[in-house]
């Protein structure tokens, strides 16, 4: 073992301490041997990442109270206690109260270290979850920003800097991956936290309407328009205005949004009347529009007057480190919306966060650990080879693991629009939902936000 996983082992027989204690050197162990569980307590803290091996009658403190103090001292702390066979109803009726397992004198060398190698597992995993716990609840910067991995730490660092500045802000990153989380924290960080933040997304609405949305129309601007309609523009004023896949935002829209970021003023539709408005803008796009290849019809002098500061968000398959510290924090946050205990971080889901290529970033693991916390997931497959007990999958049973990461996937790459989706997967509308039912899949779990 590279990290030695710690034993106390205690036991008023100093020989077989002696004995017992150099079988678990011998097999990677770090062992703390103690004739005394008074002495072995004074040792024990909350923190104590390693497993207790105990005999139960020893004079002074037996292995029963010391059980009971360390339950009090950490309810998760693995205790093993040794009984000779007289002991064992009472030793029983100790498991029956949380002791994690109990081994008859003699044992074999065999069932001590694998009963101590199983309890090292399951304080790994304890101690692990801890952790986490500890830093979503330490991130401070929002749920979808927590990260301990340099890139998330400079990004926090940066928003920081700028959050009480004015200017404006352009954002990249795949779907999913946290762009208005960005523009919001740069919103509540700053002083125009007491402003609106106004959200649009522009490849959400139809040229059409856009206009109206963004710069507001007075009665009779054009047909349909029978009322006043402040527009998101001069509704953010004294706050932020977040444009999200602003890539996506029609020619016409662009050339007076250029007006709006350069002169800070919006002309409803129907009107002469110039409004003066105070705002920042944040612009997100799903694409480098430093890029001519990929800005295509986007405005190159509307990119440059956007991009005052550039932020970019790494997709999650980069920042891997920060995937069991996100799963950790939607976990909890799904048990405490349904009402159900926090998922165990098994190997199997283990195996599946590191494996898996997280095509929909945070959002699509937000939902994965919603599933898993459901239980409607319980055997999550990367590879499509193991099930979560380590035995291995038929092959039919891994063509429908794949087929549903497939769906999966191509349901994330389109923000769950099925029309796009059946056309990438090239089948029947009917086969879709079929498959979509017989996978337990939610079309909604995926439309974009």
């Amino acid at each position: 073992m590279n990290d030695a996983t710690k034993v106390f082992l205690i036991d008023d027989d100093a020989d077989l301490l002696r004995a017992t204690g150099q079988t678990l050197e011998l097999a990677g162990f770090e062992a703390a041997l103690f004739t005394s569980a008074t002495d072995a307590l004074s040792r024990l803290n909350a923190g104590f990442d390693g497993v207790i091996v105990s005999d139960i009658r020893m004079p002074g403190l037996d292995g029963l109270e010391l059980f009971s103090r360390v339950r009090d001292l950490d309810a998760e702390l693995p205790v093993i206690l040794m009984t000779g066979h007289g002991d064992i109803p009472m030793a029983v009726k100790a498991i029956q109260d949380g002791v994690y397992d109990f081994i008859a004198k003699p044992f074999a060398t065999d069932r001590l270290l694998q009963c101590i190698r199983r309890a090292a597992e399951k304080r790994r995993l304890t101690m692990e979850n801890r952790r986490l716990r500890l830093a979503a609840a330490e991130g401070g910067a929002g749920p979808q920003l927590l990260g301990q991995t340099p890139v998330m730490v400079r990004l926090r660092q940066t928003l920081k800097q700028i959050a009480d500045t004015d200017v404006d802000v352009l954002v990249t990153g795949e779907t999913g991956s946290g762009k208005e989380v960005v523009a919001s924290l740069l919103h509540q960080w700053g002083r125009r936290a007491r402003g609106h933040f106004v959200a649009l997304n522009c490849g959400a609405l139809p040229e059409q309407i856009i206009e109206s949305e963004l710069f507001g129309h007075e009665p009779g601007a054009f047909t349909g328009a029978q009322k006043k309609r402040v527009g998101r523009i001069e509704h953010a004023d004294g706050g932020t205005l977040f444009l999200d896949e602003i890539e996506s935002m029609p020619m016409a829209t662009q050339v007076r949004m250029l007006r709006v970021l350069e002169m800070r003023e919006v002309a409803p539709l129907g009107t002469n009347d110039i409004r003066p408005v105070d705002l920042r803008v944040v612009a997100a796009a799903k694409v480098d529009l430093g890029d001519p290849g990929q800005r295509a019809s986007f405005r190159e002098d509307l990119y440059y007057r956007l991009n005052v500061v550039s932020l970019s968000i790494p997709p999650l398959r980069e920042r891997r480190e920060d995937i069991p510290l996100l799963f950790q924090y939607f976990a909890e946050k799904a048990a405490r919306r349904f009402s159900r205990d926090v998922p165990v971080m098994s190997d199997a889901v283990t195996r599946y966060l590191a494996d898996h290529h997280w095509p929909g970033n945070v959002r699509e693991l937000s939902h994965f650990a919603e599933r898993i916390t459901l239980g409607l997931e319980p055997v999550p497959v990367s590879a499509g080879v193991l099930t979560e007990r380590g035995g291995v999958l038929s092959l039919p049973e891994r063509v429908d693991a794949h087929e549903a990461e497939i769906i999966r996937d191509t349901l994330t790459s389109f923000n769950g629009d099925v029309q796009q989706t059946i056309a990438a997967l090239k089948i029947p509308r009917k086969t879709f939902y079929d498959k979509l039912q017989r996978h337990g899949i939610v079309r909604s779990d995926f439309a974009g936000r």
